[in-house]
């Protein structure tokens, strides 16, 4: 009987990849058409990062190695433009307004040299008939009478301004001068850029860019659920609203939803701003407001699937709400669930119930009087908000900072403010527990909402009025025949 070999690897979900990157050239990425992808059966360690880097500029995708130690499939790839991060871009575009300037000034000298040429044009006739005066006042003296005098003085007085004109030309041939040698220099700038850029084509890069990163999504989908070994420094997104609160993004998979949403506070809130990408929520701009009909308790929310789903203020009522249509779609009673600081977390809040999701589903993580205070896992069926499954982990909330789930198991932190770790996971596959030791840096030593984003494979949390986000790094083993 034939057994599937099993490939361990371990999946490092961290955006140190981006320092890697920036520390070498953007000619290394030329070599990647020799990238090899490794065969069926072979042991790989695959390790990925799809959260964005702070400016959205560069993005890492997934890098593996054979045995050997081989790189098998790595890139980073810039999401939005291709040559966004290359310094000569920010060449380019500073030559390009120095031309742009130099373009102006010759516009403006252009025009004002125009203008005097004309004014010169039209005083060549009087120009002409004081010449032929002077001329026969010079050979014939006895002609000059106060009469003609007056009126070659009157003659030179109209002529008066070409003085004026005759100094601009002066002061334009510097300024010519100067034009001169800023093209020149530009001139010279862009030689060498040119000259460094023939060795790439760029269109050609793009594409195996693009080819690569088909073949790596089609990698990462043979990724299947792994145990959480390591948690990443701290990456501050934002820093908003009051002390408690809690933002997400949709964790359906698939979904290219790019919205991010925001709920301040944990008491009788009612307002969602929802902001078109990650980076309108970074900059606070192009969002809207859904007035919500019931007010929340807590920082439990999730949105999965376009619906927002909350526990309703002063019960342990679930409320699914639904962003497209702006109403209430599902409303149902947790049953035996603590509400209203029965059971809350060690920070207090109202959050006694916790919804999350994971790569599994949906679930709602709470205590009961009958469980004697110790957390409840519930999976819930997203479109009738039923109970599918319970655990009882043993573990009491009071003592748990914060909770969140991965892969079917619920990592459970000791405490929500400096110091904290990961101290306790329960698998609900096995129905069993661990204790576990992984730190992380609670940077602003006030976590009010942790929630784990199986799409983007990142901790979201909000802490002390700043947004922060968390890479994991998770333990795969990968099954396939052969």
């Amino acid at each position: 009987m034939s057994v599937p070999m099993l490939k361990i690897g371990a999946v490092l979900s961290t955006m140190a990849m981006v320092t890697n990157w920036m520390s070498q050239t953007l000619p290394s990425l030329v070599g990647l058409n020799g990238t090899i992808i490794s065969s069926e059966g072979t042991h790989e360690r695959i390790v990925s990062g799809l959260y964005p880097g702070a400016e959205e500029g560069w993005q890492v995708y997934s890098t593996a190695s054979d045995p050997d130690g081989r790189c098998v499939c790595t890139v980073v790839a810039p999401a939005r433009n291709l040559c966004k991060r290359d310094p000569r871009i920010r060449q380019l575009r500073s030559l390009t307004e120095q031309v742009q300037n130099v373009s102006q000034s010759m516009e403006v000298v252009d025009l004002r040299t125009s203008r005097d040429l004309q004014y010169v044009q039209d005083s060549e006739p009087l120009l002409r008939g004081v010449d032929g005066r002077l001329h026969t006042f010079v050979s014939n003296p006895r002609s000059l009478t106060s009469k003609g005098l007056q009126e070659l003085k009157g003659q030179m007085s109209q002529l008066r301004p070409l003085f004026t004109v005759v100094e601009q030309y002066r002061l334009d041939l510097q300024t010519l001068g100067t034009l001169r040698m800023e093209l020149l220099n530009l001139s010279i700038i862009l030689t060498a850029i040119q000259e460094e850029i023939g060795a790439y084509d760029y269109e050609e890069l793009q594409q195996r860019v693009l080819l690569l990163e088909t073949r790596l999504h089609s990698c990462m989908n043979k990724l299947g659920c792994g145990r959480l070994t390591a948690v990443s420094n701290p990456i501050t997104v934002r820093a908003s609203g009051s002390r408690f609160g809690s933002w997400m993004t949709d964790a359906m998979i698939p979904s290219s939803d790019s919205r991010v949403w925001s709920m301040d506070g944990y008491y009788k809130g009612r307002r969602v701003l929802e902001y078109r990408t990650m980076g309108d929520f970074t900059k606070g701009q192009n969002f809207v407001q859904h007035l919500l009909p019931h007010p929340w308790a807590g920082t439990g929310h999730v949105v999965y699937n376009g619906s927002l789903y909350y526990n309703k203020h002063q019960s342990n009522i679930l409320v699914q709400y639904s962003f497209h249509s702006r109403s209430v779609l599902l409303q149902r009673s947790l049953s035996g669930a603590g509400y209203n600081n029965t059971f809350p977390y060690s920070w207090g809040g109202s959050s006694d119930i916790d919804l999350m999701v994971d790569e599994l589903g949906l679930w709602a993580v709470y205590t009961s009087i009958p469980n004697a205070g110790n957390i409840m896992v519930s999976r819930l069926d997203p479109r009738s908000l039923d109970v599918l499954q319970s655990w009882d982990t043993g573990f009491p909330k009071r003592s748990a900072g914060e909770a969140f789930m991965i892969c079917g198991t619920l990592y459970v932190t000791n405490s929500h403010l400096a110091g904290a770790k990961v101290h306790f996971a329960y698998h609900t596959n096995t129905s069993t527990y661990e204790y576990t030791d992984i730190p992380f840096h609670n940077q602003y030593s006030h976590i009010s909402m942790m929630d784990y984003n199986p799409r983007e494979r990142a901790l979201y949390t909000w802490n002390n009025g700043h947004q922060v986000l968390y890479n994991v790094t998770l333990f795969h083993v990968i099954r396939s025949d052969g």
